[in-house]
């Protein structure tokens, strides 16, 4: 194969990448643009699609510069993306008829409200294995067709398509209004609320409860397969082959590809996924049920995962909001000016609590305080954050699927930040281990859009590409972690029944 390189495009909450691998998995290149954040009500978050677009056309321009790249240079294209963020738009135009309705956005709470009335927030669970909550794309879509005039008609002719952001761009860079392929893969199509995990197709029962017409839906694809080739631009005539979720692509690029393999992915939010095999898991901690990944024509593989709405935007509010920094770097240095969080601890329940609790009612809190506690002590408290909530999801899957865990695989923005990776090892109580690419999101949708294509011969060969960087062991008295963990439930709880 004369092709050098695999690109993932990374269409992310807060930016689109474009990113290019070499063989061995490395990068070689990348292009990276903010997209807007708006946030017109309280609950509300919202994306402009039509910006999205643009960014992910002028990040392949940019990756491709830097790597010296033309067409003839790469294999194929993968795509990764935000899950259950909603577009709707217009097939002949091909312009979105609303702005993008983000996952974090809470405005369905009353849609999802009136569904648990008859049945509870588990009414779908055994199809789905999801809970009912803002979260999925289904009460966003119908939101979407019930504000804009005429949109649930011109949905029930076909004359509209809905997807989530990995749609929207394989559409347009397919073709758009002219021959754009139409499709999303399975992972994607898990996160609805619309397809049944067991036979990975949109389910009518399910299409009816929400209100949602089958002619807006995308075809639900494998993760792995050639979708369409590009239409236009440097890449014209490459194929797209390859269609994770954020979570599930940073799941692969980990190489979890066995039983109990799993990954912690640290980005707007935190993500803990557990290869659970080809059977269907089952929760009864708060996690959900999801599709790992499905390669061609293979059975699908599950995992369980843990969704923590906060994390990184945490330290996101405490730059934009607050201004007590004025980059996110600044947190770790302003965190090391104190030796502990002085009995401070912060709950950011701003979309109230994801897994393992599931509280739509909760909101954020900031309990402890004293004359003592300074920007420090908040900025400490910030950083602790993010490792008590992954602490608690990770008791639920030990919980679930009885796993010992030996390690922590890490990956995202946040792992930078050594006095988190540091104090996450504490609380765990195992180590935590960073891969020597920590770019694991896009890395995952090169794979599979390079194994579809034969660029990589198999998974054997992606194992042998990880690599350890750097390992934090925990060194906190156990007596001290159980004190500080039982601290932060104490404080937990202060956010219940809020709204």
């Amino acid at each position: 194969m004369s092709a050098r390189f695999v690109v993932a495009i990374d269409q992310g909450t807060t930016s689109s990448r474009a990113i290019v691998f070499d063989h061995s998995g490395t990068p070689v290149a990348t292009g990276q643009r903010e997209h807007a954040q708006h946030l017109p009500r309280p609950g509300w978050v919202e994306h402009d699609a039509a910006e999205i677009r643009d960014t992910v056309d002028a990040v392949l321009a940019e990756a491709l510069d830097a790597a010296g790249a033309s067409a003839a240079d790469v294999a194929a294209v993968g795509i990764t993306n935000q899950r259950e963020t909603a577009v709707v738009w217009d097939r002949a135009t091909g312009e979105p008829i609303a702005p993008a309705i983000v996952w974090q956005d809470t405005r369905t709470q009353d849609a999802v409200d009136a569904l648990a009335a008859h049945g509870g927030t588990d009414r779908f669970r055994e199809q789905t294995g999801l809970p009912l909550a803002t979260y999925f794309s289904a009460t966003k879509i119908g939101w979407i067709l019930d504000h804009v005039e005429g949109a649930r008609p011109r949905a029930e002719a076909g004359e509209l398509a809905f997807g989530t952001t990995d749609s929207w761009v394989l559409w347009n860079l397919t073709g758009g209004p002219d021959g754009g392929v139409h499709a999303t893969d399975v992972t994607n199509a898990s996160r609805t609320m619309l397809m049944d995990l067991r036979t990975l197709a949109w389910d009518d029962g399910l299409l009816d409860a929400f209100g949602i017409p089958r002619p807006l839906l995308p075809e639900i694809r494998s993760s792995s397969e050639a979708y369409g080739t590009i239409a236009h631009g440097r890449l014209a005539g490459v194929p797209v082959a390859g269609i994770l979720g954020d979570q599930q692509a940073a799941t692969f690029g980990q190489a979890a590809f066995s039983p109990g393999e799993s990954k912690n992915t640290y980005g707007t939010g935190n993500f803990l996924l557990v290869n659970t095999g080809t059977e269907v898991p089952r929760s009864t901690n708060g996690l959900i049920s999801t599709v790992a990944y499905r390669l061609g024509d293979a059975p699908a593989t599950y995992a369980l995962e843990g969704s923590i709405a906060v994390t990184g935007s945490l330290i996101q509010w405490l730059r934009d909001n607050l201004g007590i920094i004025s980059s996110s770097a600044e947190v770790e240095e302003l965190a090391l000016t104190v030796s502990d969080n002085g009995g401070v601890y912060l709950v950011p329940a701003f979309s109230g609590l994801f897994a393992p609790y599931w509280r739509p009612d909760a909101r954020g809190v900031i309990v402890g305080l004293t004359r003592f506690a300074n920007r420090g002590h908040l900025a400490r408290a910030a950083l602790e954050a993010v490792a008590f909530q992954t602490r608690e999801v990770l008791d639920a899957v030990r919980a679930d699927v009885g796993l010992a865990l030996d390690e922590l695989r890490v990956d995202g923005g946040m792992v930078a930040n050594e006095t988190l990776m540091r104090f996450q090892a504490d609380v765990l109580g195992v180590p935590v281990v960073r891969p020597a690419v920590t770019e694991t999101t896009a890395l995952g949708a090169a794979y599979a859009a390079g194994l579809a294509v034969g660029f990589w011969s198999g998974l054997d060969e992606l194992r042998a590409n990880w690599r350890e960087d750097r390992r934090w062991e925990p060194a906190l008295d156990p007596a001290e972690r159980e004190r500080a963990l039982a601290q932060w439930k104490k404080a937990v709880t202060r956010s219940f029944d809020w709204v």
